[in-house]
């Protein structure tokens, strides 16, 4: 699924359109939202694609200005670094797929032949067995916490900010 943001009254080619998909857009709202706190009121539907957006271009030039400011004063790379390592000291969550034990033993997994695969040496020697496996987790019986799967970087927080100087409000689709 992805977050089409439409420009509505462009002033540019790069003001007409902007893409994340929703693994990309999460993250870069909550940063918004961070930057200018009021988003939240304004744009209650922000994570949705049913149209909500900022109206206006004076509002778009004010949310683009405080992104670049970020980007420009480091606060957007200490809110990201931050970010990251919250994420990364996060706890893994026990695989769906085979329960927690590393090995898939369901009705799909038989038939895939992952109770009876053999490890690659460097998994077998971290998880302690030579073969059985599973295609959630690799066969380690955890896997990475969701919201490790949400990045955020400064080129997307950039390519935002060109989007809203050019876009004369926007709407989520």
């Amino acid at each position: 699924m992805g977050m089409d943001v439409m420009g509505n009254n462009p002033k540019s080619e790069r003001g007409e359109y902007f893409r994340n998909n929703v693994w990309w857009w999460r993250p870069l709202w909550e940063y918004c939202c961070e930057v200018d706190s009021t988003l939240h009121y304004r744009v209650p539907n922000g994570h949705s694609n049913d149209g909500d957006g900022l109206k206006t271009h004076e509002e778009c030039l004010a949310l683009a200005d405080l992104l670049l400011e970020s980007l420009a004063d480091g606060s957007a790379l200490t809110y990201i670094k931050e970010r990251d390592k919250r994420i990364a000291e996060l706890e893994w969550d026990t695989c769906r797929q085979c329960e927690g034990v590393g090995i898939r033993t369901d009705k799909v997994g038989v038939e895939a032949g992952m109770p009876e695969k053999v490890l690659d040496e460097d998994i077998a020697l971290l998880v302690g067995r030579t073969k059985g496996t599973c295609n959630g987790c690799r066969g380690f019986g955890k896997t990475e916490p969701w919201e490790s799967h949400y990045p955020l970087n400064e080129e997307n927080i950039k390519e935002f900010a060109d989007f809203l100087q050019d876009c004369g409000g926007f709407s989520i689709c």
